[in-house]
């Protein structure tokens, strides 16, 4: 790799490489997905043109890729589809040559996805956009991205707070969407209303009926045979029309199903995460999801479950849960982040708060390493919890390097972590 800047506060475990050492704003997409590229030559970045406050419809981001061969940068287009958490959803296509993520035309306040040949600027957009690449990189999942604020901020889309859209009951044109991103063919594959009825009881029915649902996080599989998607409602009319501050007074459900809408299970009911839950994912296998719930209301434990619902049961209780967990491929190890102070006993003596931890956890012994220490608090954050730094611990296709947001000097950097010592 290029001579990045390391960092080297508080004793790092393991490498870590300062990426865009000279720009400010910078930070990848989210933790389940690879921002490195296919040949892991390259990084996908956006960059911020601000950090100090929210982003307002039709404001651009930069498009950053960065070769981490050569240290060069290079700004490969500007998109008005992003937000503070997400970015642009900004991901990896079928090859180095490939980046897939979202855009918004304003003369219409569309949504739509952009694949990109960064290195001829050869671009081409497909349908509603994009959440989650499916892996070979052919196929875009999404729900809708103009309506997710109506939950929570951050990961969609902005466009004019009266053009987006509002479900009332389960919707049949709304949910599900998996897009050909080289065809521009888009097909609902499995509307809200259908994941409802083919993945919850009849008697729970009625309650969904009466709220507003909004299908959020859809997420494919390693293997590239399964989607996760989570359906979140609130009360109709809730009192904030927008996000939902107290998450209390929403509730939760985690589907899956096949690519083609088959085989739909309702594998995460909103009875568990009512106990305080969040951040499921794939384990490498494809077959079991991952996630944190507080299950037994004296914190976070890491929990896993069958695709189906079924094997239902903690990964360890040896160590607490946290942040967004994601296996390495020997399903033996989980990296981790956690919030800011949320597991303050990790913290040694002369570590700043404003600092968390990347875990290191061995879920076979039980144990952890704190790899390193990193800055993430944002002065911003306490007026708009959008403008915080979650690390999103992501690994290389290869497992042999992660990245994590950081808040490093009072700006995003992303940061490297060499695992294969």
């Amino acid at each position: 790799m290029h001579g990045f800047p390391e960092y080297d506060r508080f004793a790092p475990r393991r490498p870590a490489l300062v990426l865009t050492p000279d720009r400010r704003g910078c930070f990848h997409r989210f933790f389940d997905t690879s921002p490195f590229s296919p040949g892991g030559r390259y990084v996908a970045l956006l960059q911020a043109p601000f950090e100090d406050r929210v982003n307002r419809p039709g404001e651009a981001a930069t498009v950053l890729v960065v070769d981490l061969e050569t240290g060069e940068e290079h700004e490969a287009g500007t998109t008005r589809g992003w937000e503070f958490q997400m970015g642009a959803n900004l991901q990896w296509g079928t090859d180095d040559e490939t980046l897939l993520y979202n855009d918004v035309d304003t003369a219409g306040w569309t949504a739509h996805g952009v694949r990109l040949s960064w290195r001829t600027g050869e671009a081409r957009s497909f349908p509603r956009g994009i959440y989650h690449a499916s892996p070979d990189g052919r196929f875009a999942a999404v729900t809708n991205p103009l309506a997710m604020r109506r939950t929570q901020n951050g990961y969609g889309v902005l466009v004019p707070d009266e053009l987006v859209p509002r479900n009332r009951g389960l919707s049949e044109e709304d949910g599900l969407f998996v897009t050909d991103v080289d065809t521009g063919e888009i097909d609902l594959v499995a509307p809200i209303r259908k994941l409802v009825f083919d993945g919850v009881p009849r008697e729970e029915r009625g309650d969904y009926e009466a709220m507003e649902n909004y299908a959020f996080h859809c997420k494919w599989n390693p293997p590239g045979d399964r989607l996760m998607v989570t359906i979140r409602r609130k009360p109709a009319g809730h009192r904030e029309p927008f996000a939902v501050r107290n998450h209390g007074e929403m509730w939760f459900d985690v589907f899956t199903c096949r690519p083609d809408g088959s085989d739909v299970h309702r594998a995460v009911p909103w009875s568990e995460w009512k106990k305080g839950g969040h951040h499921t994912t794939f384990f490498p296998d494809g077959g079991h999801l991952s996630m944190n719930v507080n299950l037994h209301g004296r914190g976070m434990v890491l929990m896993q479950v069958n695709y189906d619902g079924t094997d239902y049961r903690p990964i360890t209780e040896k160590v607490p849960g946290s942040g967004h967990p994601t296996f390495h491929r020997d399903t033996r190890h989980i990296l981790t982040d956690t919030y800011v102070n949320e597991l303050p006993a990790l913290r040694p003596p002369g570590v700043p708060d404003d600092h968390n931890p990347i875990r290191w956890i061995d879920t076979d012994a039980g144990t952890e390493e704190q790899l390193l220490w990193i800055p993430t608090a944002t002065p911003y954050q306490k007026d708009e919890s959008v403008l915080r730094v979650d690390p999103h611990p992501a690994w290389s296709r290869d497992y042999r390097m992660a990245m994590v947001n950081t808040f490093i000097d009072g700006t995003r950097h992303p940061v490297v972590l060499v695992m294969d010592r």
